[in-house]
């Protein structure tokens, strides 16, 4: 039986999260590149937001941002095969830590590396995996209770640990380890923060083949992380037909299409990485900043906690009870609007092309950023705001393309479904029993780098309800 959801509430102000000042007009290049070393959602001036198409020379290397529907849809589901590649910043930021995996690679290679990977996380694949989802879940409620009323937790950490462990369990299995799974997300956390964040060399029109400064930081985290997963790959590859069942177990022995073979331990090592990346940090970061929003969002809150007791009582969530969590559903996607986890999505055009009225050259960057098209005027109301209720059942529906936090097109992210029903259940399980309160004190604001995090950590303050 479906629950209805609670009446929206009267305020006329919905509440505004934090977002970095913009510029009222576009910066100059010295300026922009150095804010976008930092945090590149500093560099966008006003009129940014409001633009469809329309592009600038950086340096040697033509840029096009693509900020309408139409424009997204031309770029990544029409002329996929003209933009597939990613941009070379894109590329270099993650080959150190991913190599040849899915997020970087195109044309053949990406076409067999998918068809091998794609059923790990396939929306098929969600009744087998939920069980664990909840069963962490639950643990993770159970050892907030067990803690001293209002002690400070960092948010963000707490968050980074739970999806780690849903990942061991739903896609490694157990045998990554806790202590190795922390290892991986504190690894993952120090790379983000040191991988640069401009390729300026590209911009110079250097080839990729030119050799790229990679600093000791960066090396020793993508080492790191190196380290732990070739392990647990070994007890996988070394022991066919033992061991724990796990989906990363199945692929493994998943054939190379065309072939009798399967991957090769590099590429498998890859796109384990890319597993863990992908369903680790984006989930993670969802739930930190849904959990910050309610915490300012008092009738939002009380919203979902009335929701969540009147569906479950006390019980974690199940994938059968997503139907009855309508607004926590609501609060996830609203989250993913508002920040999504990965904020700028980067191609490069593999020949000429139009987009539009824009004449397109080979080797231009083209640029299609959910931050700037998720806050865009024309396509949302109020579009900096919090307001779930976008997203209930029976609201107007957003264009197509307008919306993306797991990109579109054939290059749509797999293990979206997964996400969506993890995010839930771990956020019904949390603010659904939970006050939290944000340490006095703390300044809250976006920033990306690989992904769009509330900064580096993220104190907060919790204790029971009632």
């Amino acid at each position: 039986m479906l629950i209805e959801p609670a009446a929206p509430p009267t305020t006329l102000a919905p509440y505004v999260p934090p977002y970095p000042p913009r510029p009222d007009r576009g910066l100059p290049l010295r300026q922009m590149l150095r804010l976008a070393r930092e945090n590149w959602l500093a560099i966008w001036a006003k009129s940014s937001f409001e633009r469809d198409v329309y592009g600038s020379r950086l340096l040697l290397r033509d840029v096009v941002v693509c900020n309408s529907p139409d424009s997204v849809h031309y770029v990544f589901v029409e002329r996929h095969e003209n933009f597939q590649r990613k941009s070379p910043q894109h590329r270099h930021a993650l080959i150190p830590l991913l190599g040849d995996g899915l997020f970087v690679s195109d044309g053949p290679l990406w076409r067999e590396r998918r068809r091998v990977v794609a059923p790990v996380t396939h929306v098929s694949r969600l009744a087998e995996l939920a069980p664990a989802i909840t069963e962490a879940a639950a643990e993770r409620r159970n050892a907030w209770r067990a803690l001293p009323p209002d002690r400070p937790l960092d948010v963000l950490a707490e968050m980074g640990h739970l999806t780690a462990e849903i990942i061991c369990r739903t896609i490694f299995g157990r045998a990554l380890g806790r202590d190795a799974a922390k290892e991986v997300v504190a690894a993952f956390a120090d790379y983000q923060a040191c991988i640069g964040q401009t390729d300026l060399l590209s911009l110079l029109g250097l080839p990729d083949w030119f050799p790229r400064y990679r600093s000791a930081a960066v090396r020793d985290s993508a080492r790191r992380i190196h380290q732990v997963v070739d392990g647990l790959i070994a007890g996988i590859l070394d022991a066919p037909g033992e061991g724990e069942a796990s989906l990363i177990r199945a692929m493994s022995e998943a054939k190379v299409p065309g072939t009798d073979r399967p991957m090769d331990r590099r590429a498998f090592r890859n796109e384990a990485i890319v597993l863990f990346m992908a369903g680790h940090e984006t989930t993670a970061n969802t739930l930190a900043w849904a959990l910050f929003m309610l915490s300012q969002d008092a009738p939002s809150a009380t919203r979902l906690v009335e929701e969540v007791r009147g569906a479950l009582g006390d019980r974690v969530a199940t994938l059968a009870d997503l139907p009855n969590l309508p607004f926590t559903r609501a609060v996830v996607e609203e989250t993913l609007r508002l920040y999504p986890p990965v904020p700028l999505l980067s191609r490069e055009a593999l020949g000429p092309d139009r987009i539009g009225d824009r004449p397109v050259r080979k080797g231009t960057i083209i640029l299609v950023s959910p931050w700037l098209l998720h806050r865009k005027p024309g396509l949302w109301d109020q579009p900096d705001a919090f307001i779930p209720d976008r997203f209930l059942p029976g609201a107007p529906k957003p264009p197509r393309h307008a919306y993306i936090p797991f990109s579109t097109g054939p290059r749509i992210c797999t293990g979206m479904h997964l996400g969506l029903a993890e995010a839930t259940i771990c956020l019904a399980a949390l603010a659904g029993h939970f006050r939290l309160a944000l340490e006095p004190g703390t300044q809250v604001m976006p920033v990306a780098r690989l992904t769009l995090r509330p900064g580096e950590t993220l104190p907060m303050r919790i204790a029971p309800l009632g």
